[in-house]
Order: C-alpha cells, then sequence, then structure tokens
C-alpha cells in the first residue's frame, strides 16, 4: 500500500489483544555477556531456612505457612461437575507446548494435562508451592537445587512419576525445547538422581538467584510416552501427562475436549482445593473476532473476555443480558501491566539510530484515538512495568540506582533519569503540528531531509513495512501509517496468515511488528530472551528489536542477584530506564481492568488473585458450574 493510498484510509481502531493462542513458560534464560562490572548490592538477605522446604519464594518467605489448606483465592467448598464451554481466536495444528512450534498449540494444556514441578501462587510475586515435588531444598547461596518428588505423584495412565522422568524431561528440553528452556538448561553443571524419588541440579557460579524457581517451573514429561525423535515436531498425538485432565477429542484447529481425571492424584493437595472443578471443557476455534463474539452472543460459549472498548460499550444490549442469563464486569487487573507496541527491528540499518526512532514514536497520536474511538477506556503505557512499584517513569532515580546506571554513562537520558519523561502527548484534534515538527527535527539531524512528500536520505525514500496478523491489528497499523504519511514516510503494511507470521517472527523477517511483552510481578530470567545481548540472533527468542545493549545485560544480572526486595526493585526500575531510553518500541496502551462477560451459571471465588488476570488462568481454573 502507497503512501498515498495510506491517505485516504479513515484509522479506525479496534484493540487487537486476545487471550494467548499458547501459554509459554516463564522460563527463558540465555547467558549475558559481561561486559562491565555492577556495584554489588549493600545489603544483606535474611538467612533462607536450610534443609526441605515446602515452598519457595524469589524474595523473602512464602506467605502461605506449611499447613495451609488452599489458596486464598480458591474455594474449598467449590462444586464439582458440569462443563464448561469456552471460545479462543485462531486456530491450532499442535498439542506440544514445548518446543520451538508451540505458536500454534492449542489452548488449556498446561496446568490442566501438563504440569510443572511445583505450582505458583497467583496471590505473590513469585513464590511455589508443592506439587510433583513435595519439597525444595537449596543453599542461601541458591547454587544448587534438591526437588524430592511426592510418591503419590501419577501420570494419567497410573504409572509412577520418578526422577528418572524428570531427568528425561529436562535432558529433552535441554536439547529440543524452546530456545529459552535450551538456553536456560545449558546453565546446569551437574543432575544426579540419587534415588526414585530425588533429583538434584547444580549450578554454582552462576549468581542467578532465580535459578531454583526456574526448574521448579520445568514440566514433567512422561519417557514412557514421549518420543525424543519426534518431539521438535508439531504433533496432534493425545498427552499423556499428570494434571487434572485428559484431552479426550480432537478435531484440529477447531476443538478440544478436557475431561477431569476422577483418579487424579494430586485432587486433595493444597495446592489444587477448589480448583479444576468442571468435568469437562470444550475450548472451541473461530477464525474471526466477530465470529467469536456472536457465538457467546447466542449463548454457545459460557464465557468471554473483551478485548474492545467500542464492542464493550455498544454490543452488550442482547437478550441475554437483559433476562439476566448472562452478566458482565469491568475487573482490576492486579500486578504491572507490562508493555506492547509497535517494535522497530534493529536489525535493519534503517533503525539503527536512536534519533529515527524516537521520531517515529512521535507519530503515534494516543490521545485522539483513545477520546473519539476508545471513550476514554485506555490509558497511554509509559513504563515496562506499569502500574507497579517496579515502574520508574514518573520517580527520579535514587542514588542506588545511580550507582549501579554508573559503568554505563549516556545509557540512560536526563529527563528518564529524572522521572520526567512521558510518551508524546498530542492535543487531540488529530491534527497536531508540534510533534510532527519534532520528528522532523530529529530526523534532519539523522541525516533525512523532506523533498516534496517524501523523506528521503542520501536519495533513497524512508519506507518499510508493518507486519500484522490480525483485522485489528491491521487496522492499527493502518491508522499509524497514515501518521507516519504526514511526514513523507512510506510504510507498508502486509497481513500475513498465521504459519508465515510465526515463521517470519521466529526467523526475524519483518520491519516493524506489534510485539506483547507481559509483565511479572518479579521479572527475572526471562528479560534475558526478551532483550538480552545474546539472544539477539537466536532465532525463537523474544529479542524482537535485536537489542544488544551492555548496560541491559548488566542490569538483567543485577536484578537476578538481588537478595532483598528493596535491592530487586531498585535494579528493576533501573533497567526500565534503559529500556525505555532505548526507544526500541512505540509505546501503545493498556486497560486498568479485564472486561469480562460469562453465563450466570458459572461461580467464582469472592476473592481475586492479587496479581495477574482476575479470572485466573484462561480455563478460569478456580470458578465451578452452579448445580441450578
Amino acid at each position: 500500500m502507497t503512501s498515498h493510498a495510506i491517505r485516504r484510509v479513515f484509522p479506525v481502531f479496534s484493540r487487537f489483544l486476545q487471550l494467548a493462542a499458547s501459554v509459554v513458560l516463564a522460563i527463558s534464560v540465555i547467558p549475558a555477556m559481561a561486559v562491565a562490572q555492577v556495584p554489588p548490592f549493600d545489603a544483606t538477605a535474611t538467612a533462607a531456612p536450610t534443609g526441605p522446604q515446602y515452598a519457595i519464594a524469589m524474595h523473602g518467605r512464602p506467605a502461605l505457612p506449611e499447613n495451609f489448606s488452599h489458596l486464598p483465592y480458591a474455594d474449598p467448598n467449590a462444586p464439582k461437575g458440569g462443563k464448561l464451554v469456552l471460545g479462543f481466536q485462531g486456530t491450532f495444528d499442535s498439542l506440544n507446548p514445548f518446543n520451538l512450534k508451540a505458536g500454534s498449540t492449542s489452548q488449556g494444556l498446561i496446568g490442566n494435562v501438563f504440569q510443572t514441578l511445583m505450582a505458583r501462587s497467583r496471590d505473590e510475586p513469585f513464590t511455589l508451592y508443592g506439587s510433583i515435588a513435595k519439597t525444595i531444598e537449596t543453599d542461601p547461596d541458591r547454587t544448587y537445587a534438591i526437588f524430592r518428588l511426592d510418591p503419590r505423584a501419577r501420570f494419567s495412565d497410573g504409572t509412577p512419576i520418578t526422577s528418572a522422568d524428570v531427568l528425561f524431561s529436562f535432558e529433552l528440553l535441554r536439547k529440543k525445547g524452546r530456545p529459552q528452556q535450551r538456553a536456560a538448561y545449558a546453565l546446569i553443571k551437574h543432575v544426579e538422581t540419587p534415588d526414585a524419588e530425588t533429583i538434584r541440579f547444580d549450578f554454582p557460579g552462576i549468581d542467578d538467584r532465580e535459578m531454583p524457581l526456574t526448574l521448579g517451573l520445568m514440566p514433567v514429561l512422561s519417557r514412557r510416552h514421549t518420543d525424543p525423535e519426534t518431539f521438535d515436531n508439531a504433533s496432534l498425538a493425545i498427552p499423556i501427562g499428570s494434571g487434572p485432565y485428559r484431552v479426550t477429542e480432537v478435531d484440529p484447529g477447531q476443538r478440544l475436549i478436557l475431561r477431569r481425571d476422577k483418579n487424579y492424584w494430586a485432587k486433595d493437595l493444597p495446592i489444587d482445593r477448589g480448583r479444576f472443578n468442571f468435568d469437562e471443557i470444550e475450548i472451541d476455534y473461530y477464525r474471526d473476532a466477530n465470529a467469536l463474539f456472536e457465538a457467546f452472543r447466542a449463548g454457545l460459549l459460557d464465557f468471554r473476555t473483551e478485548t474492545s472498548p467500542v464492542r464493550w460499550t455498544t454490543s452488550y444490549n442482547f437478550p441475554g443480558l437483559e433476562d439476566h442469563r448472562v452478566w458482565r464486569a469491568s475487573m482490576p487487573i492486579g500486578g504491572p501491566k507490562g508493555m506492547e507496541g509497535f517494535v522497530f527491528n534493529l536489525r535493519r540499518p534503517m533503525f539503527d539510530d536512536i534519533r529515527v526512532r524516537e521520531a517515529l514514536g512521535m507519530m503515534f497520536d494516543f490521545e485522539w484515538i483513545n477520546a473519539n474511538l476508545f471513550g476514554g477506556l485506555y490509558t497511554r503505557t509509559k513504563s515496562f512495568f506499569d502500574d507497579s512499584e517496579l515502574a520508574s517513569t514518573g520517580r527520579p532515580a535514587s542514588a542506588a540506582e545511580r550507582a549501579l546506571l554508573a559503568p554505563f554513562p549516556g545509557a540512560v537520558r536526563a529527563d528518564i533519569m529524572e522521572g520526567r519523561w512521558r510518551p508524546p502527548q498530542t492535543d487531540g484534534s488529530g491534527h497536531d503540528r508540534i510533534w510532527p515538527k519534532r520528528a522532523l527535527k530529529l530526523l534532519a539531524a539523522a541525516g533525512y531531509e523532506l523533498k516534496g512528500e517524501q523523506l528521503v536520505k542520501n536519495g533513497a525514500p524512508f519506507e518499510f513495512e508493518i507486519m500484522v496478523q490480525s483485522q485489528a491489528q491491521e487496522r492499527l497499523a493502518l491508522a499509524y501509517a497514515a501518521s507516519l504519511a504526514r511526514i513523507g514516510i512510506d510504510v507498508k503494511v502486509r497481513a500475513v496468515d498465521a504459519v508465515q507470521y510465526q515463521r517470519r517472527r521466529q526467523n526475524f523477517d519483518f520491519d516493524v511488528m506489534i510485539g506483547t511483552w507481559l509483565a511479572s510481578a518479579s521479572p527475572g530470567n526471562e528479560q534475558r530472551g526478551r532483550w538480552g545481548s545474546v539472544s539477539a540472533n537466536q532465532p525463537g527468542s523474544y529479542n524482537l528489536a535485536g537489542v544488544k545493549s551492555p548496560a541491559v545485560d548488566a542490569l538483567i544480572s543485577a536484578l537476578l542477584a538481588a537478595r532483598t526486595e528493596e535491592d530487586f526493585i531498585t535494579a528493576v526500575r533501573a533497567y526500565d530506564r534503559v529500556l525505555l531510553s532505548g526507544f526500541y518500541i512505540v509505546p501503545l496502551f493498556h486497560a486498568a481492568k479485564q472486561w469480562i462477560a460469562a453465563s450466570s451459571m458459572l461461580g467464582r471465588p469472592d476473592k481475586t488473585p492479587a496479581y495477574g488476570p482476575p479470572i485466573g488462568d484462561a480455563t478460569l481454573d478456580t470458578w465451578w458450574r452452579k448445580s441450578q
């Protein structure tokens, strides 16, 4: 599409975020490039307990006592039974969520079918409690982790889970798992299985206090039912897991049926009590967002997370709501809001210059979009950890932050260091003239000049492509392209199918695309896979921008080495400032609340998790069906 054609496009926007097409374990670890020494924290952590422990927290102690009966956001008296029908947009061609092709894996497998050694509480920043592994043991410096398995743990075929299965899973994922898993497990120096219920991992000298938790989130696969030779392929074979559900029916690309395993070995564990209450979960896939909404409106689906503010404010007036067969609510989302935006591929020479990237960011008119099309429901994202104590925006850097940043002069801009920076704010008219002038001034400093209606450098026009995968993304990209056309930049928007999109993303074969970086209340080694130097050229990594920054690498190492919560917050804020100063993306926006609608036959606990979506996981693990 030419810039002339783009000018004719009226900027109609629609929120492009959808529930994740697959769930990816947050265990991305890529060895950092040691470029400069980071000053050590001047703090001493409270001595950690020794010996086998029922739980482990990234910082401090677990919130729940050893004799806890259930998670705070689960109802132990929730009734069991009934069926839940869910809908997702897209398709799937695999039931294996652990290899490079996991982007096309069906929803609902991790947690329901596959389990990890330990389980996370969503009521704490990052704490794991016993599951397959009954206990974990580590030293104060966290140089090893010993997991002792629950002798009751079983796969769904009735065979016991042993340390041999854990070792098999570790070696398989280290060799053929997702790139982030392979990099993480490559840091382990030695593994041994002294008996059928014990496995020990040693990793001295890596200075990564998150590693025991990273290993605790390792999925455990059955060595009897997993073929290493074909593991890295997409597969629709019915998996054997150890979770509360079994896959019983598969209609490739369209439908998946999960049925609760009445012999589930862990149904009485505190971590699971009050969860996994539906006897059956049906997951249906819809290619089109409108078709997905109409299916919910017609009563074919029990639950929906709404992502379009236009639809939320104008389309929820159908009979099901009026006669109370359906209810809807806006529920607050706990924890950091994360970042999403148009990401520049720095592997392309046109985006090498930071002045160019900042200038391009000045052309996104959020104020007009929010006021005229979204009813003011969105907030502009201004930090990689927005709406949390980890965010740096609005806070001047502390002395401790400045000490961390001292080895990297120039890595953080003065206004970002002082907490004054904000994303560009227009006058909301849709015809703002101030920011285009500022953008052209930066571009001129980078060697570009406006000749007629075309921006050129050394006689070559400034042009690039935005890759999108959905109609909603395409509308947003076309609107952004229209704004860039005002300053003579020719942007083509290319929509590709899911398979091509995944392949091009994994191989970094794009100029600009929309990226999403979900934020955790305890960011850790997954940051190396998102922004670390070594991951920049590793196919399949989440370092979409191709960032190679000594400051980024050092600060990721600092937050992983932090022994106290105070030191951790200091490191994350400094890290946030470095990422913001790189102008690697054009920040978009987020909602402070999650918009949901559900059948009145669904029940849910009174308390919602403190961190993450208020509904829990994508298959409503703490909800239930009412008897009448």
